[in-house]
Parts: structure tokens; sequence; C-alpha cells
């Protein structure tokens, strides 16, 4: 097989950049991750027909478009739980699951441009990635470039191999379809820039001890938790405590530990298995924070993110 041209040294850097706008276009860090690995090897494999028509960068960024085309044909709308149905009108252990390719994932602070955890932090948040998934398409790319990465009209069109006068009407079609979305999710765009570590310090303590009339003292009255696969919601401090007693057996002994996704902190779940000196990866927890109270928790149950995030396989409590 042929070497990589020398020349094409500086598209590994983009990596990334690539993940973070492959993961709003797509809603998941495993598809945004497979997409920039097609987009290197197309981009490999036909950087002799580059021409110098347009920016090395736009070129990259056009080949990492068409991919992300290619995925949503025929796919689903990605979403969050509280943006597809009402909360529960009666506390039970969940059962009702949707497939993985339903639902919007976190991606790992670890795997994405720094720039996007700090500068474009609003545009990694969650309820911005699952309101990008409203969007078409075309329209999702076009607002991307230029809302986010403040391209030109020229530049979008140049990577979308589309006019100028169609970038432009498709801008302002996304625009109106994000004002019009009406999601439950909107509510969680207006949270603390920064979060609280005292507040996320006593939410590991308390569920540590699974003291749920502490847990309940740090969330909001309509405070709320999801959990990815599982289609239930629950919302409000009495359903919460009626939610975290029925569970209190699957969590009782669990540990969080520390991580990061989506440009904020996030508590990654061990809870008791078969094993009495092991505990296993349940899920990630991903606090929404307003006025130094807890207005939801995303718990995304998805083994596989534990892996992705760098995180231990199994805590052994031998040790």
């Amino acid at each position: 097989m042929n070497k990589k041209p020398p020349e094409m040294a500086w598209v590994e850097e983009l990596h990334p950049e690539l993940t973070a706008y492959c993961y709003r276009m797509l809603g998941c860090v495993f598809d945004a991750e497979d997409a920039v690995q097609d987009t290197m090897l197309r981009a490999w494999k036909g950087w002799d027909s580059f021409r110098n028509e347009s920016s090395p960068r736009t070129w990259i960024y056009r080949i990492a478009t068409n991919v992300c085309l290619d995925k949503t044909r025929g796919s689903k709308r990605r979403v969050m739980p509280i943006d597809f149905s009402d909360p529960a009108a009666t506390v039970r252990l969940p059962t009702e699951t949707l497939p993985l390719a339903n639902w919007v994932w976190p991606v790992p602070d670890n795997a994405i441009d720094p720039v996007d955890v700090t500068i474009r932090k609003d545009t990694i948040r969650l309820a911005f990635i699952a309101a990008l998934q409203t969007l078409p398409p075309r329209q999702r790319v076009v607002l991307i470039l230029q809302d986010v990465y403040r391209w030109s009209a020229t530049q979008t069109a140049r990577a979308l191999g589309t006019s100028i006068t169609a970038v432009n009407s498709a801008l302002q079609r996304a625009r109106r379809t994000l004002n019009r979305a009406n999601l439950n999710s909107e509510t969680l765009n207006d949270v603390d820039s920064e979060v609280n570590r005292g507040l996320i310090d006593r939410y590991v303590d308390a569920f540590e001890r699974y003291d749920i009339d502490a847990l309940l003292e740090l969330f909001h009255e309509d405070g709320s938790i999801s959990m990815p696969p599982f289609v239930m919601w629950i919302s409000g401090r009495g359903d919460l405590a009626t939610f975290y007693e029925i569970t209190r057996s699957h969590c009782v002994g669990s540990r969080l530990l520390p991580t990061r996704v989506n440009g904020t902190a996030a508590l990654a779940q061990y809870a008791p298995g078969q094993s009495n000196e092991q505990l296993v990866p349940w899920g990630i927890h991903v606090p929404e924070i307003r006025d130094n109270r807890i207005i939801h928790v995303h718990t995304f149950i998805h083994p596989a993110l534990y892996s992705r995030l760098g995180l231990p396989t199994k805590l052994d409590l031998t040790i």
C-alpha cells in the first residue's frame, strides 16, 4: 500500500476538530469517529485529485460533510428522552428501551478540539446537539459551519458544492426551524456557565451513601432524570424520591468516578454486579445545573462509553 503523502500530515492534526464537527452532525461519538476515519481514508485516496480550487481545509471539510450526509440517509433523528415523551405518569422500574441509534449520546472532552470545550462550549452542550438533530442534514451543515465555525457563505458553499444563494437560504430556514423546535431540552440551554464543584461533590457523597433526602435537596423542585436507552424519564422531587427508592437495591454500594463530556463535569457510575468483589459500569451521569441546583441528570447507559472515556471496565473492591 502506498504511504500517505507528506503534504497530508496536517490532516491528522484536524482529527479532534473534525470529530467535533461530525459529532454535531451525527449526535453520537462513535458515529462521529467512524465518519472521521472515513474522511481520512477518502482524503488519502483522493489527494492526487486535489486541485487547489479551494483551501485544503475547505476540501477536507467537504469530504467530512459528504461522509456525514451519507450516514444520515435513511437514519432516524436522534433525540433525548425528555424530547421523546412526557415524564412518567407512574413511577416504576424502567423496562421499555429503544435502539442505541435513536438517542443522542455524549462525547468525551478528550475526543474533540479543546476550543470546542472552552470557547465554543455552548455549541457542544447536549441540548444544542439535540436541537441540531431537528434540522434536515444539509441545513445542519450550513448552520454548523456558519453559526458555530463562523465560516463565510462562500466557504460553506464550496464545502457543500452549492451556490451562495442556496447556502443563505438554507441558513435562514435552519434558524427558523431551531426557533420553532419547542423541545423540552431547550430549558437545559439556560444552565450555569461554570459547574459548581461543591455541588458535584455533594452529589457524589449523597449518591454513594445513597441518602435519598440529601440527593433530593440538590435538585430544583421540578428537577428530572433520564436514562437512555430507557424511554422513561422522571420529573419532580416527589417522583424522584419514589424512583430512587425503587432502584435502591441496584444502586446501593455504587461508586462515582469523575470524568468530562460535552464540556462539562460528568460522573461514571459503577454498580454492584454478580461478584461481591467488583463493581461494574452502569451509566454516565451528566448533571445540568441552574442557579446552583440540579435541573436534570442524564444517565447514559452505554457500556462502550467507559472505554472511550478511558475509564476502567470494573472496580476491584478487594484493593
